[in-house]
């Protein structure tokens, strides 16, 4: 499929006047996404885990009919309360999905939304707001198309979601999912992502996400920036094959490798996209000390004790222990004892992903 084919064919057909609910998780990227072009198209494939716990859940509610302007007219809450400031984002994302969904403009509408996991814990809403925001929007429009197939649906979910934020499109379905096209993974693309079609071995089926909230305080620069950063970067070209190579070991290995080779790469991709923030003109640097002690600590104790454990970042702070079943006592209690006191508030998320 292409963006031709998510085109709205029936403009004149409006949905009911109604609430329309859904609700997104987030993920964690495996392998990174770090650059961009055209209409929010990755540079390099990238690969995620999709969370449980933390969602953002979301309702559309088309309050009234009107004739159809130049303009969205929308509101926006948050946790029941006005949020005039996330108006303008929206605005782009429903600007650049108006031929997919042109009846938008056919309403006065409101937008309630929420969290699972505090706002303002430095885990990125992003992901999660705009992938159930597309999801409530396919849902008007699968009432009036009841011809829809479902796998039409879950593409143009994750193709609209993508166009509000690119890893969006990784939290609209599925456990472990690919955004963008590469050559060992059939059927990937860079317009949605799509379901790993390939064997996992079950060990890297029930996995631990505990969520180290190292800082809540506002990114340096937002993510939108570091991605537009990348052009003219010394080394983008190098990092996308990098990227793309990662790609191919990681099918490798969720098929028949180990917990080291796993780990390896994740770490290597989380570090190499710190080390293209710290490069780029201008840098910046979103680790905080407490990150680096954190990272040392967990290399310290896998090395010391022979616990299955790793961890992977953001572009942010906070850290990501990823660890399999069979390693969840010990590592929790490896938090309690020796990480929590480095993290804002001792706040530590445990998530999990199961497939």
């Amino acid at each position: 499929m292409n963006q031709n084919d998510f085109i709205y064919k029936t403009p004149h057909v409006l949905p009911d006047l109604d609430t329309y609910a859904s609700e997104a998780p987030s993920n964690i990227a495996l392998v990174k996404y770090w650059g961009k072009y055209g209409e929010q198209l990755p540079k390099n494939t990238s690969i995620s885990y999709t969370l449980e716990k933390c969602k953002t859940q979301t309702e559309v509610i088309l309050k009234t009919k009107i004739e159809a302007d130049d303009h969205f007219h929308f509101e926006v809450f948050l946790d029941g309360e006005a949020k005039p400031s996330f108006k303008s984002k929206i605005n782009t994302f429903l600007k650049r999905i108006e031929v997919y969904i042109p009846f938008l403009k056919s309403f006065e509408f409101e937008i309630h939304t929420k969290n699972t996991f505090p706002h303002s814990s430095g885990i990125a809403s992003s992901a999660s707001g705009m992938a159930a925001l597309a999801k409530c929007f396919m849902a008007m429009e699968a009432s009036v198309t009841p011809e829809m197939t479902e796998d039409f649906r879950a593409h143009k979910t994750s193709f609209l979601a993508r166009l509000g934020s690119g890893s969006a499109c990784r939290s609209t379905g599925g456990k472990l999912v690919v955004w963008g096209k590469h050559e060992v993974i059939e059927g990937s693309s860079s317009f949605y992502g799509i379901d790993y079609p390939y064997e996992v071995q079950d060990k890297f089926r029930n996995f631990k996400d505990s969520i180290l909230l190292i800082d809540e305080g506002q990114k340096q620069v937002s993510s939108s920036v570091g991605h537009n950063l990348m052009h003219g970067h010394p080394f983008a070209e190098q990092r996308f094959l990098q990227a793309d190579e990662n790609i191919t070991k990681l099918k490798s290995i969720l098929a028949t490798g180990g917990f080291d080779e796993f780990f390896a790469l994740v770490e290597s991709e989380a570090l190499s996209l710190h080390a293209m923030m710290m490069s780029s003109s201008p840098y910046f640097i979103l680790m905080k000390p407490n990150t680096l002690e954190v990272i040392n600590r967990i290399w310290e104790f896998r090395q010391s004790q022979g616990v299955q454990v790793g961890f992977t970042l953001d572009a942010g702070a906070n850290v990501h222990m990823l660890y399999p079943e069979a390693s969840d006592e010990k590592v929790k209690a490896f938090i309690d004892e020796n990480l929590i006191q480095f993290c804002q508030g001792e706040q530590v998320i445990h998530d999990q992903i199961q497939f």
